[in-house]
């Protein structure tokens, strides 16, 4: 089963997923990919829970996966993918990631550049496909300026969906088959939010109630990218995460290490003193992304509940 992986909330979003998955489907057959809103029938599903249904239904095919296309832009990268990607990422699952953002960054104006707001997305990623130009000019076309325009922004979607396309099914048939990492007995990873301070107290609880705690590094590091990769590689071998998802969405890091622990049925704990809940139709209200807010264990309000939720 192949998966597409892209924001949900917006027509032209979902449009774009569809035109991946169409060109996919070419490929490999349609029985053989997964579109999600598309294929969970999410405008239609009534249940009484119908987020933690959408929930379990992606994650069905996410534990049966060949191979995973994500779609990111811009700084905001949407949070539920992160985690899709995380989860795909943590079973060796091969990942390409598909954008048409322009831009780059970098923690100094001077210093190496990652290909996202946060580089952990490029460590699990196995292809990161750029197409940050529109397509050429038609000398031909004789159309108005904006329809040129925006023919120029569809060859430019073209490209890169069929380069994603074909930088998947590549790495489906080379990769190896690997293993999944086995976890260091009590290991604690905290995963703090790059905007704001993490509360000290986790640090503390987790170390009085016996569990080795190693906090995430990259987002203070002299190289983030380096630091990436073990914030990565101690995530694989960590029993706990506690991952801090204040602000207005969770974090990048943060969603892909929810994904990641999920995928190894690690235990996982999200910091969030207060929340914004979101309304979808015949869906209950959500405190994060539903992909989020199912696959952690607990939410904590405050230092004192994690001690709670470590004892329970």
């Amino acid at each position: 089963m192949y998966y597409v992986a892209h924001r949900l909330f917006a027509a032209h979003d979902r449009a774009l997923g569809a035109l991946i998955a169409q060109h996919l489907a070419t490929k490999v057959g349609p029985e053989s990919v997964f579109l999600p809103f598309c294929d969970t029938d999410e405008a239609e599903l009534v249940d009484p829970v119908k987020g933690r249904r959408l929930f379990e239904l992606d994650r069905e095919r996410l534990q049966a996966l060949s191979g995973m296309i994500a779609v990111l832009h811009g700084p905001s990268v949407d949070d539920g993918v992160c985690m899709e990607m995380g989860y795909a990422a943590a079973l060796n699952v091969p990942v390409v990631v598909m954008t048409t953002d322009f831009q780059t960054y970098s923690a100094e104006g001077d210093s190496s550049r990652w290909a996202f707001s946060d580089p952990l997305i490029e460590t699990v990623a196995h292809r990161i496909i750029r197409v940050d130009r529109l397509g050429a000019p038609d000398p031909t076309d004789t159309r108005d300026r904006f329809s040129a325009f925006a023919a120029r922004n569809q060859a430019q979607i073209d490209t890169a969906v069929a380069m994603s396309v074909e930088a998947l099914l590549e790495l489906a048939h080379s990769l190896p088959v690997s293993t999944t990492s086995h976890a260091d007995k009590g290991a604690a990873l905290i995963e703090p939010n790059p905007y704001t301070p993490h509360p000290a107290a986790l640090l503390g609880t987790l170390q009085a109630a016996g569990h080795p705690c190693t906090i995430a590094s990259r987002h203070q590091a002299p190289d983030p990218l380096a630091a990436a990769r073990a914030d990565w590689t101690t995530a694989l071998q960590a029993e706990v995460l506690v991952a801090d998802v204040s602000g207005p969405e969770t974090p990048p890091g943060a969603a892909l290490l929810i994904g990641a622990a999920a995928a190894l049925h690690r235990r996982i704990a999200a910091y969030l003193p207060t929340a914004t809940l979101t309304h979808a139709h015949g869906r209950e209200p959500n405190w994060r992304n539903l992909m989020i807010q199912y696959a952690v264990g607990a939410r904590l309000r405050d230092p004192q509940a994690l001690a709670q939720w470590l004892a329970s």
